[in-house]
């Protein structure tokens, strides 16, 4: 559970030599030295607040598979890391008694749910707020108007865990008893709980109905704390699986997987569906297949009860409320509880605020297996399994389930029925106004991509990250921008693409959506190889790859292949390139992907042509065609018109370009226009029409720079140099910003700005051995040596 605190203190003096900031010199050493995944890495820091000697103290008691990410790390970090909370207690004990409470006062308030009821206690008891000013001269605490304001999160945790226990629970007696205004009642529940001193079977459902109240009004995170305190006092020792299960389940919703796995571990079958979704978001795709669909199939037969509101929106919404809540949960309700999805607690939020005092809202069956058949499907998209779309479809005909769009359009895809697809996913794409929830506008984005339409994928996938945010979901987000990167970035957008799929990568490790960053990572080579940064390229395929292989996940693997393929073919490697996507073509679920395989054929046509291999590339290219027609996406024909000029000559292959760039002017995938232009300028020139040529390849020239892309852009000046024409150089000469790529110049200007090469990599999710490369790389192109005339230079530049 992460700490809510303030913004930092800006005091203008330096810490004490003490404090944790400043730790031994071997500590982030020993910390560098310690192998853990890079999610972990992501989750270590977060729950010490980014402390380096908190990290270190807490790496050191993880156990070989919690570094692997395959367990989840210790319920409580702040036990392990003892020896930060030694070196802040002394100065917090040469302070006065009055100062320590106040400090204590506001600890509790803010800790771990920031109550803001901080000056009323203060009122309350009649205190002198002015104690506080030895808390400021030693620099650990001031006041400000909206309360106390700690130096950081470690001194507030030692203002707290200092104290002793009886002193802890009357500063939460003092605050129970002053939060009494609206919407305070839950944070009231838990610090009443907080002060008990044993079992309450009143106390137990109290919690249990504030964590409903929390959970319509967003805040999972209290209401996991509110139902796992009420675990720990309700006095029914069979109560406690069905609060935990439901408590794992607002764990996941606040962003906590690590809370949601370690808590889904104590609970009963209640959680069938909910593991089912923790192993496709963290472990194996394949198992989360089967057991999403078991836990289908258990509620399919429990029907709709009379009362319960609806919200399927594409087969995958659930308005339905926690019957543990109530402390009557049925073995339906359980089922639905521990299945929640993206936008089952949103619909929930909405149907309490509706529904007439007394009601009882009963969970519908039908809407909890229609949820989990979404969630296998995406199961099934994940592993690139195409034929468990089968059996997914089977299960919701038997049951009468209503499955999203994307199932049926898969299905009938990987069947060859191409316009029962078309229709299918048209359906599914459509489902993105307003309303939808998170799960409808997230397979909204999926089908608008696998038609080709960009820019509706990139719009829901835009909303699907709203209205998760809206629902106080943030687990949500990183998955729904996963699809929307795609999106962004062949539609013209490529920075502002890679800085959403930098912050998603971020979002998906810290809340332990580790199959997620993998997709991301995959995702992040490609713009690698776009923008020519072939280690960066490589460093992050080979991340995702072996990640993906570990966990079955095809589509992810497929992607960073293709990625390596495509900078392959940019960069003049034909042979490499077209083996890579042979192979990919050959490669089963869990290490290939239909889809990936299908959208990378125009990139294996134009390498298969290059190294004079065309026979297999006219066969993909039937097919492409085929869907491309039956879509009717601008973009989609563009590019099968392209291949069709590749694998024809002379004349004929000028029509085929010319009618290529007419679709691309409908369409939306500027890059691929510009690689037409490439292609069409050189094939021109063989055909000695100079002048048309020249235009096109400075149209693609323009272009290829506007992306950043420099080893495609030094293509089109070596087609213009062939036609005798002085293509102009690159932005920029030797000694400016200009000749370096955009990953130098993101690492050169925090460089600039005083990062060091472990702050850089940790902010870019990278290691410090390719942001040193980098460094280097930058230091040769501008002919400098040091980091003062790199700050020099960028100034002048800008």
């Amino acid at each position: 559970m992460t700490p809510v605190n303030p913004p930092p203190l800006s005091h203008p003096s330096p810490p004490p030599s003490t404090h944790a900031s400043q730790p031994p010199d071997d500590a982030p050493h020993a910390y560098a030295r310690t192998p853990l995944s890079e999610g972990v890495r992501v989750r270590v820091l977060s729950a010490v607040h980014g402390d380096p000697l908190a990290a270190a103290e807490l790496t050191a008691v993880l156990g070989e598979r919690q570094r692997a990410g395959l367990e989840p790390l210790p319920a409580d970090p702040l036990a392990a890391v003892p020896g930060l909370l030694r070196t802040l207690r002394p100065a917090l004990r040469r302070l006065a008694p009055d100062t320590r409470r106040l400090l204590l006062i506001a600890a509790a308030d803010q800790y771990p749910f920031a109550a803001h009821a901080y000056g009323r206690a203060v009122a309350a008891l009649r205190l002198d707020a002015r104690s506080l000013d030895d808390a400021e001269a030693a620099g650990l605490a001031r006041t400000t108007s909206t309360g106390v304001v700690f130096r950081d999160a470690w001194t507030r945790v030692a203002a707290y865990e200092s104290a002793p226990a009886a002193d802890r629970r009357e500063a939460h007696r003092l605050l129970a008893r002053v939060l009494r205004g609206e919407g305070e009642a839950p944070r009231r529940s838990w610090h009443r709980a907080a002060a008990a001193l044993g079992p309450s079977r009143r106390l137990a459902a109290e919690l249990r109905a504030t964590a409903h109240e929390a959970r319509a009004a967003g805040e999972h995170a209290l209401a996991c704390a509110l139902l796992e305190r009420a675990a720990a006092l309700t006095p029914d020792p069979r109560e406690r699986p069905r609060l935990l299960a439901r408590a794992a389940a607002d764990a996941w919703h606040s962003g906590d997987g690590d809370r949601a796995r370690r808590l889904a571990a104590h609970a009963d079958r209640d959680v069938e569906g909910l593991g089912g979704l923790l192993a496709l978001r963290a472990g194996n795709a394949t198992e989360a297949f089967d057991a999403l669909l078991t836990g289908a199939v258990g509620s399919a037969g429990r029907g709709t009860r009379p009362g319960t509101r609806r919200d399927t929106g594409c087969g995958a919404e659930e308005s339905t409320q926690s019957a543990a809540d109530r402390g009557t949960e049925s073995t339906a309700g359980r089922g639905a509880e521990a299945g929640a999805g993206h936008g089952g607690a949103a619909a929930a939020a909405a149907v309490v605020r509706r529904r007439p005092a007394g009601a009882v809202v009963r969970p519908s069956g039908a809407d909890v297996a229609a949820h989990l058949v979404a969630r296998a499907t995406e199961a099934a998209l994940y592993t690139g399994d195409l034929r468990r779309c089968r059996e997914a479809a089977a299960v919701a005909a038997r049951f009468r389930i209503t499955p999203p769009g994307t199932l049926g359009g898969l299905v009938a895809a990987s069947e060859g029925r191409y316009e029962d697809a078309r229709n299918l996913l048209r359906t599914a794409a459509g489902r993105c106004g307003p309303g939808s929830g998170p799960t409808a506008l997230i397979h909204s984005s999926i089908a608008a991509l696998l038609l080709g339409d960009h820019t509706r994928a990139a719009a829901s996938a835009v909303r699907a990250a709203a209205a998760a945010r809206a629902a106080g979901e943030p687990a949500v987000v990183p998955q729904a921008m996963e699809f929307g990167a795609y999106a962004e970035f062949w539609t013209g957008r490529p920075r502002s693409a890679e800085a959403a799929a930098l912050d998603a990568l971020r979002q998906a490790y810290a809340t332990g959506q580790d199959n997620g960053a993998c997709h991301l990572q995959a995702a992040l080579a490609m713009f690698a190889a776009v923008t020519g940064d072939q280690e960066l390229c490589r460093a992050r395929a080979e991340v995702a790859r072996t990640h993906a292989l570990e966990r079955g996940l095809g589509l992810p693997a497929a992607l960073a292949l293709w990625a390596l393929a495509f900078l392959d073919l940019s960069t003049g490697r034909y042979a490499a390139s077209a083996s890579r996507l042979r192979a990919l073509a050959g490669f089963g679920p869990g290490h290939g992907h239909r889809v990936i395989r299908h959208s990378a054929v125009p990139h294996y046509v134009e390498a298969a042509v290059r190294t004079g291999d065309t026979r297999v590339a006219r066969s993909a290219h039937a097919d492409y065609d085929r869907w491309a027609s039956v879509v009717g996406s601008a973009d989609e024909l563009a590019l099968s018109a392209r291949c069709r000029a590749l694998l024809a000559t002379g004349d004929e292959a000028a029509d085929h370009y010319r009618t290529a760039l007419d679709l691309h002017a409908g369409g939306t995938r500027d890059f691929e226009r510009a690689r037409t232009e490439l292609l069409f300028g050189g094939a021109l020139r063989r055909l000695r029409r100079r002048t048309e040529a020249r235009d096109r390849l400075h149209s693609a020239l323009e272009a290829f720079e506007h992306f950043g892309s420099p080893h495609c852009a030094a293509e089109a000046r070596a087609e213009l140099r062939a036609l005798g024409e002085p293509a102009r150089s690159p932005a920029g000469a030797p000694g400016t910003v200009g000749v370096l790529t955009p990953q130098q110049l993101t690492v050169a200007r925090m460089a600039a700005e005083g990062a060091t090469n472990r702050e850089i990599a940790s902010r870019l999710l990278l290691s410090p051995r390719t942001i040193d490369h980098h460094l280097r790389g930058v230091f040769n192109r501008l002919g400098i040596r040091s980091r003062i005339e790199l700050v020099r230079l960028l100034v002048a530049g800008d």
